[in-house]
């Protein structure tokens, strides 16, 4: 249920309607909007009636929302949401770019990939300090010491990261060096970790898992959202099928539907979502002329010497190549892709790699 402010309703007629909502046990979500103030009720609204709310001061009109996502749908915020990390703009005319390694492997490797990568013109890092991974033998991540190589690679480069959060015992370390945290595939439905990055007032891009529905993408920024954090993006990153000639089946279609059903910005990984690193750049070009706001890709210095996801990473040249080609075709479709941002001359002395 939403209650829609009349655009001259005061302070106190608003601060009224939040008050009657608690008094009968639902939990509120004031949205602030250029002409009316909607305030969102979420709980159990079964014997709440609208004319409850209609009868107040200063109250337009009392609406049931139909849609089980009552925060993240556009019946309760119509207008896109437009997210800021430290001067990099997600939802508005720029398509952004986050690239940089699956795992944080050394130094050497996630400072020169980042200064390869805002070179190249990406907005902000990527790389996994904790990795999740179908083997317990395989690498599962530096750990803490990974998350103190990305903030070093952000300190040279200026480039916010965002880095993966696996368990909730760990959201408050990874909160503290983290820009955006990210749930993975793997965790899309680990409620205790949605209740636990909800709680924080730091942006969260959810990926959907590889058989969620996007129904139950959007439930899970539900949780995020129903926690007081609105600051959620939303990624697809390819879903399972019976085809084998890819790691998963990138479902473009998710881009429009995801803009058609919520608010909140979308990301596409065609990374992840192909598999191949030829596969990366014609599906990347294809999302963005879908309208996705932000892609994440993958990029490796050494794709073959990876220790993770190798074969779908671009080595820093084919990446470069490809932003180019990004953004002739974000031009035609009136959107931009930041310019390269040579970085030569501004490298700090000071920084040891190895």
């Amino acid at each position: 249920m939403i209650v829609v402010m009349k655009p001259e309703a005061t302070t106190a007629e608003i601060a009224a309607v939040l008050r009657k909502a608690e008094e009968l046990g639902v939990s509120t979500h004031p949205i602030y909007g250029e002409t009316h103030t909607v305030i969102a009720l979420v709980g159990d609204l079964t014997n709440i009636t609208r004319e409850v709310f209609d009868a107040m001061a200063g109250v337009q009109k009392t609406v049931r929302i139909e849609e089980p996502y009552k925060l993240a749908g556009r019946t309760t915020h119509p207008a896109d949401t437009v997210i800021e990390v430290h001067g990099v703009t997600i939802g508005g005319p720029e398509v952004v770019v986050m690239a940089g390694p699956c795992s944080v492997e050394s130094r050497q490797q996630i400072v020169e990939t980042a200064i390869a990568v805002k070179e190249a013109g990406a907005r902000i890092l990527r790389g996994g300090a904790f990795k999740p991974r179908t083997s317990p033998y395989s690498f599962q991540g530096l750990g803490l010491r990974g998350l103190e190589y990305l903030a070093e690679a952000r300190e040279v480069t200026g480039l916010p990261i965002i880095t993966e959060v696996m368990t909730v015992d760990t959201v408050p370390l990874v909160a503290e060096y983290a820009d955006i945290l990210q749930i993975g595939a793997r965790n899309m439905q680990n409620y205790g970790l949605l209740h636990a990055v909800g709680k924080l007032q730091k942006p969260v891009m959810l990926k959907r898992g590889i058989s969620g529905s996007i129904k139950e993408l959007l439930m899970c920024a539900e949780y995020i959202m129903s926690n007081g954090n609105y600051n959620v993006l939303l990624c697809e990153r390819g879903i399972r099928t019976y085809e084998t000639a890819t790691r998963n089946t990138f479902d473009l279609n998710a881009v429009p539907v995801l803009q058609q059903l919520s608010h909140l910005p979308v990301v596409a990984d065609p990374s992840h979502g192909t598999g191949k690193w030829e596969l990366v750049g014609p599906m990347a070009k294809a999302a963005v002329a879908a309208g996705a706001d932000a892609l994440m890709i993958e990029v490796h210095p050494d794709p073959d010497a990876a220790l993770s996801d190798g074969a779908q990473s671009l080595k820093p040249q084919r990446f470069a190549d490809l932003m180019e080609e990004l953004r002739r075709v974000a031009q035609a479709v009136d959107r931009t892709i930041a310019s390269p941002t040579p970085l030569a001359e501004e490298r700090p002395q000071a920084v040891v790699l190895g």
